[in-house]
């Protein structure tokens, strides 16, 4: 796992707020380096809303930090990826970003 030059609880902080926000709006843009690590638990998160009982949701639901977007993944994103296994999020490079020529990239859901 990158550290990403944080300590632990600044960077699992982080890491749920980017699921949470890549889960509710289904496409997020950050450097690759956070894109490598969010994608994996967004999977995670999906694959566990695929089973769809109450010992899931909450498992979900104590990584997720928001309630509405918990329902939104085992109601509509779980149906969508049903018959799918594995391989739903795209990484997609976009290149520099201007400040300090990051290598950015756009995390989406497929």
């Amino acid at each position: 796992m990158r550290k990403l030059g944080k300590p632990t609880d600044q960077r699992m902080a982080m890491l749920r707020a980017m699921t949470t926000d890549l889960l509710e709006h289904g496409r997020i843009e950050t450097t690759v380096s956070r894109a490598k690590e969010v994608a994996p638990l967004a999977e995670q998160m999906i694959t566990l809303a695929k089973k769809n009982d109450l010992a899931t949701y909450r498992q979900a639901l104590s990584f997720i930090t928001k309630e509405d977007v918990a329902h939104k993944l085992f109601g509509e994103i779980a149906q969508k990826y049903a018959t799918r296994d594995g391989g739903y999020t795209r990484i997609v490079r976009t290149g520099a970003r201007r400040g300090d020529a990051a290598e950015m990239a756009i995390v989406e859901l497929v």
